[in-house]
């Protein structure tokens, strides 16, 4: 049985079912963030009752704090965590080139750099990527790339494409855990003839899913979104597509219009983590004055917990206050929020009427809150 089948379609847009070691993911899905084997504040019980069905672990943080070997010691990522649901982990990469002050060396064997931890001279090597998330045992395990800011000059972007394809090559026979699922990432930007090189380059190595990276890394929006409506056709119709870094609502939607299967974003828990919270009619930040005397729910059709349960004006005192629950509050809004809104996606493109459901998604978001 294909690990991954479309079941639905809806002009680019797909509905589909991604098998994986543990359990059936139904795109396109939203994945919660936990970069350090946690999503921040939550328990799985938690992020289960939310509808989270795919979560993300870091390769990086993970490596050096506690260490992929103690993981894999104490039976793997899903054990050391308490979730016994799919578990995707990215390679390191982002990580690596986001943190470009402690960037030392980049050659064809691998990247050298300073640790955030220690400061520490380390290196990732492609080999060493895979061999990380073995020890983590996840179910999606991806390759390591090379992922430049925006903005740099094209011999950059060409570079990034070839070392990525070049590492990519290199990890198709690593040893992976039992079960485990191999993603590529593209690169090339927003620039068309360098991302279409990307997939033509990678798409015969024959992994088990492929990434668009390299975007939502600071470029213009709309140029963003250009480019993922030319790159999403030229990945493989019967793989998983999964769109990098995008966590607002309206990119989340207009990615899946476009043909994406998957995202994932720390958006809806780092503004959480700020008092701001999601909503239909747009973002709120619930610290202001306004809310005060507010006795409704952050959003009057959410059915999470804070919504169910409290106010406005209380969510507000405890965020003023530095509570934790009033992060834990936020942050259990912002996740159903996002999940619910791809949920809905899903159930549109299988009925027919994405592009209603979307228009009607993004009309509302341009309310005052």
């Amino acid at each position: 049985m294909s690990h991954f089948e479309v079941t639905a379609t809806d002009g680019a847009a797909r509905a589909g079912i991604l098998r994986t070691a543990h359990g059936e993911v139904r795109t396109p899905v939203f994945m919660p963030v936990g970069t350090k084997a946690t999503v921040k504040t939550l328990d799985p019980d938690e992020l289960r009752a939310l509808g989270a069905e795919l979560i993300l672990g870091n390769t990086y943080h993970l490596h050096f704090r506690p260490g992929d070997e103690l993981i894999a010691e104490l039976g793997g990522l899903h054990r050391f965590m308490g979730w016994d649901g799919p578990i995707l982990t990215d390679s390191g990469g982002f990580q690596v080139f986001s943190l470009r002050d402690t960037l030392l060396k980049l050659d064809d064997d691998g990247v050298t750099f300073r640790s955030v931890y220690d400061g520490a001279t380390a290196r990732f090597t492609p080999e060493l990527a895979q061999r990380i998330q073995a020890n983590l045992g996840s179910d999606i395990a991806m390759l390591l790339d090379v992922c430049p800011p925006a903005g740099v000059a094209r011999h950059e972007l060409a570079e990034a494409v070839r070392l990525t394809t070049a590492w990519a090559e290199r990890q198709v026979d690593a040893p992976r855990a039992a079960g485990q699922l191999r993603f590529a990432i593209s690169q090339g930007a927003a620039d068309e003839e360098l991302r279409r090189r990307s997939i033509e380059e990678l798409v015969p190595l024959g992994y088990d899913g492929y990434a668009l990276g390299g975007l939502s890394v600071g470029e213009d929006r709309e140029t963003m979104f250009r480019a993922t409506e030319a790159a999403a056709p030229l990945l493989p119709a019967d793989k998983p597509r999964y769109f990098m870094g995008i966590g607002d609502p309206e990119g989340i939607l207009r990615v899946f219009q476009a043909g994406i299967d998957m995202v994932d974003c720390v958006l809806p828990t780092r503004t959480a983590r700020t008092g701001s919270a999601l909503t239909r009619t747009g973002r709120i930040n619930l610290k202001n004055a306004r809310f005060a005397r507010d006795d409704a729910p952050i959003d009057p059709e959410c059915a999470c917990p804070a919504c169910l349960r409290f106010s406005r004006a209380y969510i507000r005192h405890l965020l003023n206050q530095e509570e934790i629950l009033g992060l834990r509050l936020v942050t259990l809004h912002n996740l159903r929020f996002l999940i619910d809104l791809s949920g809905g996606a899903r159930e549109a493109i299988a009925q027919g009427r994405l592009a209603a459901y979307v228009d009607h998604a993004l009309e509302s978001l341009r309310g005052d809150g």
